[in-house]
């Protein structure tokens, strides 16, 4: 099987092209740097820009599937050109895959897997939050989300199915959320954030990358939910952060209105809380690797000192 994926350098995007090159899966992935086109055996790069429209669609040839990841970090200062680019580079992307796809009559592309996010369920604490949920949530994070989605869906039209998967917290010691938590608490300045009570849906990057594959393997169009089956609170996140650096919490817990000075209005996405069940995608077969918080962070920490 050979697969296009954008976003391919990002963490999420080279956690698959691994997995797919353990497993034998020829990957094609665009990229709009182009010193970071490279060629092996089993790993090919195209340019793109979907600002400016320009695809190099030899990227499409021999390709069953795509694994959609592109997008700017939501995680940055919600200034107006942000919030922009934001939407843009999500929206853009898989407009561009459509017109490609569109042009390309004798393409084999059978199947859209679209990454998305479980910031578009609304800020809950006692809400458990699975698929069929029609309710999105009202600020900036949902609205991204629900263009991003209605994108993907657009790709349907075409005959191809689409598969969206809405990722929770992405954990892992290469890059995301998991170091920019664990810095402050290696300097014993880790707490809580706000209440410290809000749910974190949260999910193992390796499982991630496994989670996307079952879905392709098995051909299963629609919504998933991409966390592990145990969600944890912010203040239990961080005790088992400290726990596992062997670090003391001894601050009291981060103000939200502290939290709003230093981020703005995305220290939205530190404060909201999302619950978020694993049940559809186990119903359907999938095992995960590491199902509580503590064996995430122990293989996370535990491949860490090897490498020290």
């Amino acid at each position: 099987m050979r697969i296009l994926v954008t976003g391919a350098t990002g963490l999420v995007g080279s956690e698959i092209t691994a997995l797919c090159e353990e497993q034998g899966v020829e990957v094609h992935y665009l990229t709009t740097s182009r010193s970071k086109i490279r060629e092996t055996k089993t790993v090919k790069g195209f340019y793109w820009n979907p600002q400016s429209g320009e695809i190099d669609r030899k990227c499409l040839e021999g390709v069953e599937a795509i694994i959609n990841l592109a997008g700017t970090a939501i995680a940055q200062r919600w200034t107006p050109r942000a919030r922009k680019q934001i939407v843009d580079s999500r929206v853009e992307a898989l407009q561009l895959l459509h017109r490609t796809l569109a042009c390309e009559e004798d393409h084999r592309v059978r199947m859209l897997l679209s990454a998305s996010a479980i910031g578009i369920y609304p800020d809950s604490l006692g809400h458990y939050y699975e698929e069929i949920e029609k309710n999105t949530d009202p600020t900036f994070p949902g609205e991204v989300i629900r263009q991003w989605e209605t994108a993907a869906d657009s790709v349907e039209r075409l005959g191809i199915k689409v598969a969206k998967i809405r990722i929770g917290l992405v954990l892992s010691d290469k890059g995301g959320a998991l170091p920019r938590m664990a810095g402050p608490v290696k300097y014993w300045a880790g707490a809580p954030l706000g209440r410290g009570i809000q749910w974190q849906s949260w999910i193992h990057i390796t499982d991630l990358a496994r989670l996307f594959l079952f879905v392709l393997d098995h051909d299963l169009p629609g919504v998933f939910n991409g966390v592990a089956p145990n969600p944890v609170t912010n203040k239990e996140l961080t005790a088992e952060i400290a726990a596992k650096l062997r670090k003391p919490l001894i601050l009291p817990n981060v103000p939200a209105f502290a939290l709003y000075w230093l981020f703005g209005k995305m220290a939205y996405l530190m404060l909201s809380s999302q619950r978020v069940s694993s049940r559809k995608i186990t119903d359907m077969g999938f095992s995960f690797r590491y199902s509580t918080l503590r064996e995430a962070l122990d293989a996370i920490y535990a491949g860490k000192k090897r490498e020290e």
